[in-house]
């Protein structure tokens, strides 16, 4: 398919969309709405760059032919053609193929790795670090199930990320970065004598799915256990056996709720984020089937790598993956992380168009 009937689809695509987003009775379905609109979302750059293209290029045409009767229109047209490559440019790197989990809402998973307490307590810097990035950007943040740690930090904590309105960006393209080994170095508050400790916190990230059409989940391949949600110290924060963990017993994954008000609301909600997590492993093992040299979009596979150091005495973050380094990690453990994303969002469409570049 050539660039011009690419575009052409999307287009029309885009008008469909629109109509059907205008239906009631479409509107009276919150997940087949909330699913349209992301995809009109993803669509939206791509129509206004095409639209602002083909006005550019008609009235280019129009001001040449002004311009052989009348020279005061040549300057206009020729403002006019330098517009034209960039806009052309703009276009083809925002018709690379994306990662088709970038629209969706995340799950993630901090777990305490090396290092004991401290790590912990690095696993609690990080679930607030991400807290109050996806606060900035208007999302919501939930905690579905945590193991709190004695000091206020946490052995693990599972969070579902979901934006509010579709149309401000998916949370799975920025956060999808986020898994593998994080490394931190600094004093520890339990070491006493001043010495520089490195202990580290893995992350777990995957999209959070509305359909999951590879899945199916017998409940014989489940265990059940009940239990009472427990806050920090240990304090219970209700009276009822109400928190669920699931256990898929095929893959050894294992999932907590014990956010909801009943048993049966946290194990659906449970359920959920299995199933997504069993579709994220699906399409991983997939992707790494058809190519073992090509880089997974869903990256759930491998957490054994390190891909970022915090270390505190120098005040400095780095990303081993695109060696990004800056002297702030105050600001970035404060939420601030949209320069270390920015970064890797370049790469990873740099590398996306150089890829569809070999492949045409």
């Amino acid at each position: 398919m050539s660039t011009r009937e690419s575009v052409d689809a999307l287009l029309d695509e885009h008008a469909e969309l629109e109509q059907r987003l205008a239906d009631p009775e479409v509107l009276a379905d919150p997940a087949a709405a909330r699913k349209l609109g992301r995809r009109y979302a993803e669509l939206g750059p791509v129509v206004a760059v095409a639209n602002e293209l083909a006005t550019t290029r008609a009235d280019l045409t129009a001001a040449r032919e002004l311009a052989q009767e009348d020279r005061a229109f040549a300057a206009e047209a020729d403002d006019l053609a330098s517009r034209i490559e960039p806009l052309e440019e703009r276009l083809a790197e925002l018709l690379v193929p994306r990662d088709p989990h970038d629209s969706d809402d995340v799950v993630m998973e901090v777990r305490s790795g090396e290092g004991g307490e401290e790590s912990a307590l690095f696993a609690g810097d990080l679930v607030r670090m991400y807290t109050r990035y996806a606060e900035g950007r208007g999302w919501r943040v939930e905690q579905l199930g945590s193991t709190p740690s004695d000091l206020g930090g946490f052995k693990d904590v599972t969070l579902s990320v979901r934006s509010k309105d579709p149309s401000s960006g998916g949370v799975w393209a920025s956060l999808k970065f986020e898994g593998g080994v994080h490394r931190v170095q600094r004093v520890p508050v339990t070491e006493s004598q001043g010495r520089i400790h490195t202990s580290a916190a893995g992350v777990l990230v995957f999209p959070e799915v509305d359909d999951a059409p590879d899945v199916e989940i017998d409940e014989k391949d489940l265990r059940v256990d009940v239990y009472r949600s427990s806050g920090h110290g240990g304090q219970s924060v209700n009276t009822t056996d109400s928190a669920v963990r699931l256990t898929h017993v095929p893959t050894g994954i294992v999932v907590t709720c014990q956010n909801e008000r009943s048993q049966l609301q946290n194990k659906a909600r449970a359920l959920e984020v299995l199933r997504s997590r069993l579709q994220a492993k699906a399409e991983a093992e997939a992707a790494e089937q058809a190519s073992a040299d090509r880089r997974s979009q869903v990256r759930t596979v491998d957490r054994s790598e390190r891909i970022r150091t915090y270390n505190f005495p120098e005040n400095r973050i780095s990303d081993h993956r695109v060696g990004f380094k800056a002297h702030n990690l105050s600001t970035v453990l404060d939420g601030r992380l949209d320069d270390v994303i920015a970064a890797l969002t370049t790469a990873e469409r740099a590398e996306a168009m150089a890829a569809s570049s070999s492949d045409g």
